[in-house]
């Protein structure tokens, strides 16, 4: 049945219940209810049990000077959305702890279409990953795309029986399998982001120009008395509402700036400090950091206080700005010259975001096709790279449509291809405790006793407890009798709850200290490494077919040779021998 319902109110009278929390726009929003509101969706077609759809229909109120979407009233939608799907899975209240960067990719118009999906990812103790997709519709051409996505995290806040402990996510598909993994990983990196911080930052003085602007120019402060309308179900300031006011702010002192209206291309990372409540005051603060050749990055900060106290840190957020002419392209902007006295380290600071944003764009968000082999590895840019070799290994473990190519004594040769990749997995089962097998794989130092294509592996950089880079000679398979080298960065976890494996991930990296030689000839690897499940006692090994790579398994995968099986009964003997050694320790070998 169709079931239309005309409700200018924003009031659902028959639950006696506000669906939306601005009530001076026309939404539809679906916390999908037992009964569907509008059209039902097929009954057998899957939905995520913490899945809500928003979708919105921008007005003028929405919009800025230019008839485009404003990016504040966006992230009001995307953290309104993202918190339904938080509470439904946590079935308490639950409130913004963070949003990830943000990268927007298009703009919005008046007359579009926000559809906007969010879905629980991940829990943890009492913290969930939030996955949010937002894409725009354009209803006279009938078309969609991508605007941007995001991770969220909210923390479940305590009941009356004491602090909440989250049930497990049970991913059903593969795409939820791959953003469960993941997000452990994601949260990895959003623990570090300070350390990260602190290793880029140097201590070059700042350039001084004689035409720049002095930062003090750009300085907005504004305030905001907390009403009953900004507050959400919890009689807190809604997180999404700081969030429009920091926009606002920010894009103030931008164009204070450039003297023009500026376009936001990317928010870092939104950090929840403390709640506000309704009646107090939020002073939000924002200058111009740091001014680059085609973009700005503006810092904003809110306070919150009340009466006469004083004023508490509530939330900070660095967001980058571009100038487009009038065929779209980026502006060149004026220098900035930084106050004298906390406007350096400022300064300092915006030049490391940029080289994390320029780092996360190449080696995280490039689609795998458009990242080379070999990314030169430096302590800068080690996290996003350590992410990277995890989250790949994530990803082809979850994938489903393995082929078994080869069976022999319970050792299993699976291939897959995609996109003129080949895949291939080799796994067996093992009588040993997965702890004590993850300790002896994640030597590689230790593999040429098992692996006859490990001639020789030598540890060249220690760079953390869970990361080293390795050199590799392997033995000559062509016609000039070279062997082979590489030089590859291991990235071990253990589990992160009950029921993940233990992963040892491995990839090629370039050092300019280990630069190739007239001796070997420089292979890579795109994506390798073993998943041991502690359940089952399964060990499987993965690897990412690249051609220096295939000479040495494209026997095994034509079926005329047995040297997978081999090698991996070599590596259940050497498990075997050593599962009682004290020569390793019961932890990664770093």
């Amino acid at each position: 049945h169709l079931c239309i319902i005309l409700n200018y109110s924003g009031w659902d009278y028959s639950n006696n219940a506000c669906l939306w929390p601005d009530c001076s726009s026309h939404t539809m929003a679906s916390e999908e209810p037992e009964v569907g509101l509008f059209i039902p969706e097929r009954a057998e077609m899957y939905r995520n049990s913490t899945e809500v759809k928003m979708s919105q229909i921008v007005l003028p109120c929405h919009a800025n000077h230019r008839g485009e979407l404003s990016v504040g009233q966006l992230l009001k939608w995307m953290d309104s959305t993202a918190c339904l799907s938080a509470e439904r899975h946590a079935g308490c209240s639950c409130i913004t702890a963070s949003v990830d960067d943000i990268h927007f990719e298009h703009t919005i118009g008046v007359g579009q279409v926000v559809n906007i999906k969010a879905k629980v990812n991940r829990a943890f103790n009492s913290s969930m990953e939030v996955g949010i997709m937002v894409s725009c519709e354009d209803l006279f051409a009938n078309r969609q795309w991508k605007v941007c996505n995001a991770f969220a995290t909210f923390v479940a806040r305590h009941t009356d029986e004491g602090k909440v402990q989250l049930k497990q996510v049970m991913p059903q598909t593969q795409e939820e399998q791959t953003e469960y993994s993941v997000a452990a990983e994601r949260r990895r990196m959003r623990l570090l982001h300070t350390e990260i911080m602190k290793d880029l930052l140097g201590n070059d003085d700042c350039q001084d120009f004689d035409d720049a602007v002095p930062s003090e120019r750009t300085r907005v402060e504004s305030v905001e008395l907390v009403l009953p309308p900004h507050a959400n179900h919890q009689v807190n300031t809604f997180g999404g509402q700081i969030m429009a006011w920091m926009e606002n702010v920010a894009t103030i002192a931008a164009s204070r700036l450039c003297n023009a209206h500026p376009t936001l291309r990317t928010i870092d990372m939104f950090h929840f400090r403390a709640p506000s409540q309704v009646g107090d005051r939020v002073v939000l603060k924002a200058i111009v950091n740091n001014a680059f050749k085609n973009s700005m990055e503006v810092g904003v900060c809110a306070e919150a206080y009340r009466g006469r106290e004083t004023p508490r840190h509530i939330n900070s957020a660095f967001m980058t700005f571009e100038v487009l002419d009038a065929e779209g392209n980026p502006r060149n902007l004026p220098r900035i010259k930084p106050e004298p006295l906390d406007g350096p380290r400022r300064y300092r600071e915006a030049i490391a975001r940029k080289k994390i944003r320029l780092d996360r764009k190449y080696i995280i968000s490039c689609k795998q096709t458009e990242v080379p082999l070999s990314v030169p590895w430096e302590p800068s840019n080690q996290v996003y790279l350590s992410y990277n070799n995890v989250s790949a290994l994530k990803m082809l473990a979850a994938r489903t449509n393995w082929v078994l190519t080869s069976e022999k004594n319970k050792v299993n040769l699976y291939t897959l291809e995609e996109n003129q990749v080949l895949c291939f997995k080799v796994e067996t089962h093992v009588d040993i405790a997965a702890k004590r097998v993850f300790a002896l794989l994640s030597d590689l130092t230790r593999r040429k006793e098992w692996d006859r294509h490990y001639k020789h592996c030598e540890m060249i950089n220690q760079v953390d407890e869970e990361d080293a880079i390795y050199h590799v000679i392997t033995p000559s398979v062509s016609k000039t009798n070279k062997g082979q080298d590489f030089i590859l960065l291991a990235s071990c976890r253990t589990p992160c709850n009950s029921g993940d494996p233990y992963l040892i991930a491995l990839r090629s990296v370039t050092l300019p200290t280990h630069p190739p030689t007239e001796d070997y000839i420089r292979g890579e690897i795109f994506c390798a490494g073993f998943s041991i499940l502690e359940v089952s006692s399964m060990v499987s090994y993965y690897n990412q077919a690249s051609p220096g790579v295939l000479p040495y398994i494209s026997n095994d995968i034509a079926g005329l040779s047995s040297g997978f099986y081999n090698s991996f009964c070599s590596c259940s003997k050497f498990l075997e021998e050593n599962k009682e050694s004290r020569a390793t320790a019961d932890s990664t070998a770093f």
